[in-house]
């Protein structure tokens, strides 16, 4: 908490020198875990709540904060990135971890390429916020952000649902039953969703509603799409994904401004994610990391990346800068961090690979984006004001 209101403190400052919050709170917990004054081997254990918490509202809030207005002029382009870019990289990262550690089998090597395939904007929160940025671009990049985390959820959860069951876990589902867990999942939360958001929206038409208390509910009914979901033996991450996106479709104009009180939240949580990945994984790191390891970490952030983009947006009018640095502005962060975790909470050690694989690709994300997005997006802006190459 000392470390949180610090951060709050000189935060502008920090971010203004490319010191962003996941930089800042990963080396915090690496020091703290240094000094003794955090342990982990009750980690998996004492984390569980945070790092379920922290997805629920992540998905929920990313799905329910899609400007649906203002996709319209670029829904195909959305769809290309969704639709066949992050199969591609999904499929890529799995061929490859597959070749380089073919120890890790079918399960680990998939749950690797889906956990890594989705994007985390606030990495390179110097890009989405920077005006000289075409709005266009800083749209694609948020709104590819806000649902490749929940697109690539069923993936994950398959994949951690066989590699269970490969391993004999006591009480694994296997894969039929996962994706039967899926399905009732996404059935509860779209239930759930739109229920919350016309009951909302009549309730503030009405003047039911006290404005002050709108942000808590939602911060609630994202919770109950996960434990009611849970409740009917359905996944609740894809309850709480789709329970979002049908909020945002039905919750009226207001819907955006009462999401503010859970992104803060979300922030907050996402802060103690980022101090526990820097306590848990270090460590991990100094143990497991290898030079393939490193390569896979490398070719993840960048042609596992950059050439399903490319191959996505032919055709689309995209200029070569422009699917250059979308293709470069897809880091890994907090979604791939929490796949991890649970990975590990999970499977326990025999996870123990593919958790640094992941482990390693998210903190070369972090040092590597969250330096290069400030002087990247302002060349890059620069350049598209004297070059404009469409509809901004």
């Amino acid at each position: 908490m000392a470390v949180v209101f610090l951060w709050g403190v000189v935060s502008a400052r920090l971010e203004r020198a490319d010191l962003t919050a996941p930089i800042v709170f990963t080396a915090a917990g690496g020091l703290l875990a240094a000094t003794g004054l955090i342990t982990g081997p009750s980690a998996p254990e004492v984390l569980r709540p945070l790092v379920e918490f922290t997805l629920v509202w992540v998905l929920f809030s990313d799905a329910a904060g899609v400007p649906y207005r203002e996709l319209r002029s670029d829904a195909g382009l959305y769809l290309r990135l969704l639709g066949i870019g992050l199969p591609l990289t999904v499929l890529a990262g799995w061929g490859l971890a597959l070749w380089l550690f073919p120890g890790l089998g079918i399960w680990l090597a998939l749950l690797v390429g889906a956990a890594l395939a989705p994007t985390d904007a606030a990495l390179g929160l110097a890009v989405v916020t920077n005006r000289v940025v075409p709005p266009r671009i800083r749209r694609l990049i948020t709104v590819e952000s806000g649902l490749n985390d929940g697109i690539a959820t069923p993936v994950v959860m398959f994949a951690l649902a066989g590699a269970a069951s490969a391993e004999g876990a006591e009480g694994a589902p296997g894969p039929g039953e996962a994706l039967a867990e899926l399905g009732v999942g996404a059935v509860t939360g779209v239930v759930i969703g739109l229920a919350g958001g016309f009951l909302l929206n009549r309730a503030r038409r009405r003047r039911w509603a006290a404005e002050e208390f709108t942000g808590v509910a939602v911060l609630a009914l994202a919770l109950v799409a996960y434990t009611g979901s849970v409740a009917l033996h359905g996944n609740g991450f894809i309850a709480a994904f789709c329970a979002g996106l049908a909020f945002g479709a039905t919750s009226g104009e207001r819907g955006a401004a009462e999401l503010a009180f859970l992104k803060q939240t979300e922030d907050l949580v996402s802060l103690l994610v980022w101090l526990a990945f820097g306590a848990i994984a270090i460590p991990v790191l100094a143990g497991r990391a290898d030079l393939l390891i490193l390569l896979y970490g490398l070719l993840s952030l960048t042609l596992l990346r950059m050439l399903p983009v490319a191959l996505s947006t032919l055709g689309s009018g995209l200029d070569r800068a422009s699917v250059l640095f979308i293709g470069w502005f897809g880091p890994r962060g907090l979604a791939s961090l929490v796949f991890a975790l649970l990975a590990l909470e999970t499977l326990g050690s025999q996870a123990d690979e593919a958790i640094a694989v992941i482990t390693v690709t998210v903190l070369l994300s972090v040092l590597a984006h969250g330096f290069s997005a400030g002087p990247l997006a302002t060349r890059y802006g620069t350049r598209s004001s004297r070059q404009p190459f469409g509809p901004v």
